[in-house]
């Protein structure tokens, strides 16, 4: 599809913006590696090959009794027994010296006999964001195995901050796009057609705002049990207000130029002229707004995380891991993990909208 001459203008500016362009690139690929958080961080191995068949247990549910096992539960992969029935083609009985029999069948004997070996592919970190690792105190400092330490009840760090930072750009991103897209059609048709309509809807808005949105949640969750879709809703329903305002008095300053007068003139349709030709001269003011909106949807949901109004205690939250920093000063890397991590995060995020913002304005241009 060919860029129109205008689209054109805009994606040289923003290439032009080096500190946009770089932190683009460099959100995209961390984002990206967090999209594939299951293959990179996880406790269940990426390949199984077992008796010349292959199984992806991160994928699929596998009983224990499909490697040779006792058991229909899923198989926990990082037994030592499981792991040498893997290895071992279900061959060997691999309950008194799982250790031993493995080492034998990295030789490619067993019992005396050639076998066709097993293989197990395990992620980078051998981690999820529930699994708990109990070796030592916890939480521990960071080291070979724990890259960046474990928290108080022994779960990877690392792990965590992969699965946390992808829920939050999802939930930033969802919430955004909901409560923008609801607050800039109540802003246009208050602007667009101002008088009555416009009274109306200001008194709703100054109502809606004045609600304790706090304080709803915790009835809400307190009622209907907390929930990542129900807090998302939540967050659309008392967050669309933010963009109202400045969309509003855009439409109240094109609502009488001449090309709306012509376009009123010769029939065009309101909703046309809404968003055909006077939104798209409102979007400079507009995307002004959605760095901070989607910087204040990741700092929401943090610290309703900190207050423990958050997200489900079984889903990874960066908010939880600086709650878990406060509670345990004695550990620093989970301080030291939790504000690099928000910074890193938030300023790229600010720095990427900032290009965005800077290249649909027609009065800059980058050289």
């Amino acid at each position: 599809m060919r860029l129109s001459p205008l689209n054109q203008r805009r994606l040289r500016n923003f290439k032009a913006n080096r500190r946009a362009l770089w932190s683009f690139w460099i959100f995209l690929v961390l984002f990206g590696l967090s999209l594939f958080a299951e293959v990179i961080a996880n406790e269940k191995p990426i390949l199984v090959r077992y008796k010349g068949e292959w199984f992806t247990p991160i994928y699929r549910f596998y009983p224990e009794t499909a490697f040779g096992g006792d058991f229909r539960t899923e198989a926990v992969y990082k037994d030592a027994e499981v792991q040498c029935l893997i290895l071992t083609g279900g061959l060997q009985d691999c309950w008194d010296d799982p250790e031993g029999i493995i080492a034998d069948a990295a030789d490619g004997e067993v019992a005396g006999a050639a076998v066709e070996k097993g293989y197990i592919l395990w992620p980078p970190i051998p981690f999820s964001y529930t699994t708990v690792d109990n070796v030592g105190r916890a939480p521990s400092p960071p080291d070979s195995v724990h890259w960046l330490g474990t928290d108080d009840t022994a779960r990877d760090v690392l792990a965590r901050i992969i699965y946390g930072f992808r829920l939050s750009v999802f939930y930033a991103l969802i919430v955004t796009t909901g409560a923008s897209a609801l607050g800039i059609a109540a802003g246009a048709v208050q602007g667009y057609f101002g008088g009555r309509t416009d009274l109306i809807f200001q008194r709703i808005i100054e109502i809606w705002s004045g609600t304790p949105t706090l304080y709803v949640i915790i009835i809400l969750f307190a009622i209907l049990g907390r929930s990542f879709w129900l807090l998302v809703g939540l967050s659309i329903l008392f967050g669309w207000t933010g963009l109202v305002g400045v969309v509003r008095a855009e439409f109240l300053r094109a609502r009488n130029f001449e090309y709306v007068r012509a376009a009123r003139a010769l029939g065009v349709p309101d909703r046309v002229i809404m968003f055909r030709h006077v939104l798209p001269n409102a979007m400079v003011a507009t995307l002004t707004f959605l760095p901070f909106m989607v910087t204040g949807a990741i700092g929401s949901l943090a610290a309703l995380d900190l207050l423990g109004f958050g997200l489900p205690s079984n889903l990874p939250s960066l908010g939880e891991l600086t709650q878990q920093a406060k509670q345990n000063l004695q550990a620093p890397w989970l301080g030291f993990t939790a504000f690099f991590t928000f910074a890193i995060m938030l300023s790229l995020l600010v720095f990427i909208f900032e290009g965005v913002r800077d290249a649909f304005d027609p009065r800059k241009t980058f050289r």
